[in-house]
């Protein structure tokens, strides 16, 4: 038997996780709509041939490496992607059949391109989502990120925080993961949408 003023409390608490859960899944709806619904032609995807415009203060070039490495504030750009960084580091694909032409000794061709590495106030944006942290490994051919160091992923004015932070850019979803001594923390505004409306 509980008091009344305790079993009103335990009724709030638990109304209060529920919408908790339903703020998350209205959150995370692209994932549950990327799961029940079929593939269709209407699914966007990353068009991972399109070219990567970078600047930044300095270029080296290792070829024996396979590496090109940009420093001093680095911004790459792939269609609706950003990536900026104190140093960007592209990684090519080692294709000994494929020989390598002179004028692009060192930089590789576009088709080559393994991943591209991301060190130091890393910020990685896609339309309204903004991924930050220390360290980001972007895979070229699977179009995934994989965030780590102080990783937060905000969206719109939504906050999720953890030990590290993969998104998948073709599935339109991403996963939040923490280490043994830390969990994952969400700040979610449910009405955040309705707001932006007004």
């Amino acid at each position: 038997m509980f008091a009344n003023g305790g079993y009103k409390q335990r009724i709030f608490v638990l109304l209060l996780s529920l919408g908790v859960v339903a703020a998350l899944f209205v959150m995370m709806s692209g994932v549950a709509r990327a799961q029940k619904e079929p593939q269709t032609e209407k699914k966007v995807k990353m068009d991972k041939d399109q070219p990567i415009q970078i600047v930044s203060d300095r270029l080296d070039a290792y070829n024996e490496k396979k590496i090109v490495i940009f420093s001093g504030y680095a911004i790459a750009t792939q269609g609706d992607k950003i990536i900026k960084a104190d140093r960007l580091i592209l990684h090519y694909k080692n294709n000994p059949e494929k020989p390598q032409k002179p004028e692009i000794k060192g930089m590789g061709a576009a088709g080559d391109l393994d991943q591209v590495e991301a060190e130091g106030h890393v910020t990685i944006t896609q339309t309204h989502r903004v991924v930050t942290g220390d360290h980001a490994i972007f895979y070229q051919d699977t179009q995934k990120i994989i965030m780590t160091g102080n990783a937060v992923m905000r969206d719109g004015k939504n906050v999720i925080r953890g030990d590290r932070i993969v998104v998948f850019l073709d599935e339109n979803r991403g996963v939040v993961e923490s280490d043994e001594k830390k969990r994952v923390t969400a700040t979610i505004y449910p009405n955040e949408k309705k707001e932006e409306k007004k």
